[in-house]
């Protein structure tokens, strides 16, 4: 009751109220289970009724007030978390070149909370980003997501632009896939009418004074049968052998699938979200990616797996709040400093 009557400058949306509706209805079908279970108790071992129903319900309290603070101020905030990657490789003109790492926006999740990613995108353009670079799943289910958003996601700025590549939601496959190509080349027209540089298994160069460093972006790969995996690395990278190459690639599940070994010294990917939910340093995204969550090297190559911006399956957040990483290219011989 609190919540619902809590007089605030932004009003409860329908997403918030349908998600606190929901909890609500599990937790009474919770409590008549306690109720049950504290009967049988009762009947067969004499436990105090009372005393274990009052344990249960304790208990029974505990994940969904966890749910509703993940819903209502988790998925709201933002953590900046910066990670210096250091590397001989990095040209002497790109000593100090500062990345912008963001992913998953999911738009749907932001379609009640526009206010929300207004202040997302403004701490974005407070950390004098010489590049913006998004990895994938711009929208959830279809492009229209983007119609009300586009003007804040056009407002996105740094010296060389933004850089995206498609990520498994963007090809539009699990709501209409009948209509699937003609949509996803929709949200590709939309993101370049925002000014994104959308890289669709190509790259782009960037030069300071002698030096030149080259963006790759892949269409999404993947080797779980569950994701569409698209892309051709090959044709990607075409043209820029002998530079700094840093690869954008929406599954972190690419590095070891075909990257690791290869002449990548920076790969940044997103996809995971770690899983919405870390419990201290645990998180059940580990069980399903071997990277899932910041910053990975294997034999002088760098992994940063961005966990998003945005929401999938449930509107919540709990430990796994909404991410942008600053990452500043250091030209050294030393390994990165988190």
């Amino acid at each position: 009751l609190i919540i619902l009557h809590h007089k605030s400058k932004t009003a409860m949306t329908t997403e918030t109220f349908a998600t606190l509706s929901i909890l609500f209805v599990c937790w009474i079908i919770l409590v008549i289970l306690d109720v049950t279970v504290c009967g049988m108790l009762y009947g067969i071992f004499r436990i105090s009724f009372r005393k274990a129903f009052l344990y249960g319900l304790i208990s029974l309290c505990i994940p969904p007030l966890c749910i509703a603070y993940g819903s209502l101020i988790e998925r709201n905030r933002v953590q900046v978390n910066e990670v210096e990657i250091s590397s001989a490789e990095v040209p002497e003109g790109f000593d100090g070149y500062r990345i912008v790492h963001i992913s998953d926006i999911h738009a749907r999740s932001f379609q009640k909370r526009r206010k929300v990613l207004e202040k997302m995108a403004a701490r974005i353009n407070g950390l004098d980003a010489d590049l913006i670079a998004f990895t994938g799943d711009i929208i959830t289910m279809d492009s229209s997501e983007l119609d009300s958003l586009s003007h804040i996601l056009k407002g996105l700025e740094a010296k060389d632009g933004v850089m995206s590549v498609l990520g498994n939601h963007d090809y539009c496959i699990y709501a209409h896939p009948e209509a699937a190509d003609d949509d996803v080349s929709k949200v590709i027209e939309k993101e370049k009418a925002m000014g994104w540089n959308v890289l669709i298994d190509e790259n782009r160069r960037i030069t300071r004074g002698k030096d030149t460093i080259t963006v790759i972006g892949v269409e999404n790969t993947s080797p779980s049968r569950h994701f569409p995996s698209k892309g051709d690395l090959a044709k990607a990278s075409e043209g820029t052998e002998g530079l700094f190459r840093i690869l954008l690639s929406h599954d972190p599940m690419h590095w070891d699938m075909e990257v690791l070994g290869k002449d990548y010294p920076l790969t940044l990917s997103g996809h995971t979200h770690a899983m919405q939910l870390a419990l201290g340093k645990w998180c059940p995204s580990k069980y399903m990616f071997r990277q899932y969550r910041g910053l990975y090297t294997e034999n002088s190559q760098y992994l940063y797996v961005n966990i998003g911006l945005g929401e999938t399956i449930f509107p919540a957040r709990i430990g796994a709040v909404p991410e942008i990483t600053p990452i500043p290219l250091k030209r050294d011989s030393c390994t990165f400093i988190p």
